[in-house]
C-alpha cells in the first residue's frame, strides 16, 4: 500500500475533527463522506484523542471493511462518545482537543525477537482474548520488547506472560501517525 502524503494525513484529520464536532454537538455524523484517494483505501486506523495533554479517548479497528473516510469518521466519533474509559465528550472540551491518527499497515504474524520498539504494533490474542497496542505505546511509556508484550497480553486480560504460550498469537503492524496541533479549528 502507499505511503500518505503529509496532505492526506491533514485531510484525515480534518475529516476526524470535523465528525468529532458534528457527534458531539449535534448527535449526527457528516453526511458527505468523501471516497475518492486515501478516503476510498481500505485500511484500519484508529483515532486517539487528547485534551489538555491527557488521553481522552481512542477507538478504532483493524479490519480492512470499510474505506478509510468512513472508518475515520466512525473512530472519531466512537473515540469522543464512546471509549468506556471516559464519559462522553462536552462541546466545552472541544476547544481543548489534539487529535492524532494511526493508519494501520496489514497485521501479520511477528516472532518476539522481531518486534521493534517505536516501529511495530502489536496484536496479541489466545481463544476469546484479545488486545492491541500502537507501536507509539511502548516509547511513550518507556518500555523494552518483553514489557510491551507483556502489556499487550494485560489489555487482552491474558496474564501477563501469555505471550509465551504456544497459543497465542503474535502479530504485528506498522502505522503513519498524524496530529493536529491543539485546538485546531474544524472547517
Amino acid at each position: 500500500m502507499p505511503y500518505l502524503s503529509e496532505v492526506d494525513g491533514q485531510n484525515l484529520l480534518v475529516l476526524a475533527r470535523k465528525a468529532i464536532v458534528e457527534a458531539v454537538t449535534r448527535g449526527e455524523l457528516p453526511k458527505t463522506i468523501p471516497h475518492e484517494g486515501i478516503f476510498g483505501e481500505r485500511r484500519g486506523v484508529f483515532v486517539t484523542l487528547h485534551a489538555r495533554g491527557e488521553l481522552r479517548g481512542c477507538i478504532g479497528t483493524t479490519e480492512n471493511d470499510e474505506p478509510l473516510g468512513e472508518a475515520t469518521i466512525r473512530c472519531a466519533a466512537s473515540a469522543a462518545l464512546h471509549d468506556p474509559r471516559f464519559p462522553p465528550m462536552r462541546s466545552e472540551e472541544l476547544g481543548e482537543l489534539s487529535i492524532e491518527i494511526s493508519v494501520l499497515s496489514q497485521l501479520a504474524p511477528i516472532r518476539p525477537e522481531e518486534i521493534e520498539i517505536g516501529r511495530h504494533g502489536l496484536v496479541v490474542s489466545d481463544e476469546n482474548h484479545r488486545g492491541l497496542l500502537l507501536p507509539q505505546v511502548a516509547p511513550e511509556h518507556g518500555l523494552n520488547r518483553e514489557q510491551f508484550l507483556a502489556e499487550t497480553c494485560r489489555k487482552a486480560r491474558l496474564p501477563q506472560e501469555a505471550w509465551r504460550w504456544p497459543s497465542t498469537r503474535i502479530q504485528g503492524f506498522t502505522c503513519e501517525v498524524f496530529s493536529d496541533a491543539k485546538g485546531a479549528s474544524a472547517n
